[in-house]
């Protein structure tokens, strides 16, 4: 199930079923600024290397590379990361798989975020990411190696 923000500049958080709700990208980093939320990388390790990263984020995996099979230590290193009473945003690619971690981070009993459009957005025409929505494309801090 798809979790577009639809223009998603959302200054607030919308509400959604298994967790807290989605925010858009700019909310999440004004959170995550004023000390409010934990921002969690849920992509792969492979995708932050060579796709790029958020500096200051926690990269804590919800599918390993390569296979994609469940990160077992997951729940450990989310519960690690995420001091007692902060949110957590969660941030894979397009908004897909940050579901999933915000539902699971929500039995956990923590207040979870999805952000829309992840790191990348959705693909254009041309199957190309970057250009429509996304953590990058809406010029929040990134690295790449």
């Amino acid at each position: 199930m798809r979790h577009d923000a639809g223009g998603a500049g959302l200054n607030e958080a919308r509400a959604a079923a298994g967790y807290a709700g989605d925010v858009g990208a700019e909310l999440a980093y004004a959170w995550w600024q004023a000390g409010d939320a934990v921002l969690v990388d849920v992509r792969t390790d492979a995708e932050r290397e060579w796709v790029g990263f958020v500096p200051g984020a926690v990269p804590v995996a919800w599918k390993q590379w390569p296979g994609m099979a469940m990160n077992a230590d997951f729940d450990a290193a989310l519960r690690a990361a995420v001091p007692a009473g902060k949110k957590v945003v969660l941030l894979c690619r397009s908004g897909v798989r940050s579901v999933a971690a915000a539902k699971r981070a929500t039995e956990l009993g923590l207040e979870a975020y999805n952000i829309l459009e992840g790191f990348e957005g959705d693909a254009d025409a041309s199957a190309h990411r970057g250009n429509r929505g996304g953590w990058r494309m809406r010029g929040l801090p990134w690295r790449q190696n």
